[in-house]
């Protein structure tokens, strides 16, 4: 269990200057504690994983997620909220417990020695895309994974065939992933207040083991398809798309996770071999 050394939260949000929010890294410190409560509960969909908390900041969120009496990792790449954290949070499980690193680096099959793990938190701004498709990456270690973002990209992981939001990362999660946009949380609850609202998302492993088809192959032809997103699928997958394709006509937001697929395999069926 990890004990919050400073006397009160009243007294953690008076000291908060004492960390200054870094523009460079997209920080912008949670400081509402219903909110904070409110995403430290969103992990309850898989109980008894140790969970791992990207870019703590000062701990507002990790004080709750504490509380779950759970493994709890964080990793913060601002030294800081690292300094900050070893300061004012004791009894971790280990040393280790607080990870001074750049989350985008890490091997995370070996973050927890090879366990699954539930993955949260008040994700930066500028790498949360980034943050997700590292998620797909070790798919196989993270069931679920929750936390807060901007809205804008809350609402395309989200998104429905035939909106405009639905897009590249939309497919590529979705393929893995059953995704529930939870609640959005306005500006003026964070340090400094973003320009933008802000929204919590879950993710939960879904039953796709095999996507059937060709991975690579099929994100291939989703980046390829969405970079030209306002052509229809003959012209933006002009030399994949093969003569006469029912999607010949469409464009790539009108298309399900599940057409994706099919395209993936009727192009494959044309390539050399």
């Amino acid at each position: 269990m990890i004990t919050f050394a400073l006397a009160n939260v009243r007294l953690f949000l008076e000291n908060m200057e004492h960390v200054r929010p870094k523009k460079s890294l997209g920080q912008h410190f949670l400081k509402d504690l219903r909110v904070a409560a409110a995403i430290a509960d969103t992990v309850d969909a898989c109980p008894e994983l140790p969970i791992l908390e990207v870019g703590p900041g000062m701990g507002v969120l990790t004080q709750f997620l504490a509380q779950k009496g759970r493994e709890l990792r964080v990793v913060e790449i601002d030294r800081e909220s690292v300094a900050f954290l070893r300061e004012n949070f004791t009894a971790f499980d280990s040393e280790d417990s607080i990870i001074g690193a750049d989350f985008l680096k890490m091997h995370l099959d070996e973050t927890f020695d090879g366990r699954k793990f539930v993955l949260t938190g008040n994700y930066p701004y500028n790498i949360s895309s980034q943050i997700f498709f590292k998620m797909l990456e070790y798919k196989d270690y993270i069931p679920c994974c929750t936390g807060m973002i901007q809205r804008e990209v809350a609402e395309r992981l989200a998104a429905k065939p035939g909106t405009k939001a639905f897009g590249i990362l939309t497919v590529l999660v979705q393929l893995w992933y059953d995704v529930e946009y939870l609640f959005t949380v306005p500006p003026g609850v964070f340090n400094p207040p973003p320009k933008v609202q802000s929204a919590v998302v879950r993710m939960t492993r879904n039953a796709t083991t095999d996507p059937g088809c060709d991975t690579a192959l099929l994100v291939r032809i989703v980046k390829q398809a969405f970079q030209q997103r306002r052509k229809m699928l003959r012209g933006s997958l002009r030399g994949l798309m093969p003569e006469g394709h029912e999607f010949a006509t469409q464009r790539p937001e009108q298309l399900s996770v599940a057409d994706f697929v099919r395209l993936t395999n009727d192009i494959a069926a044309c390539l050399p071999s």
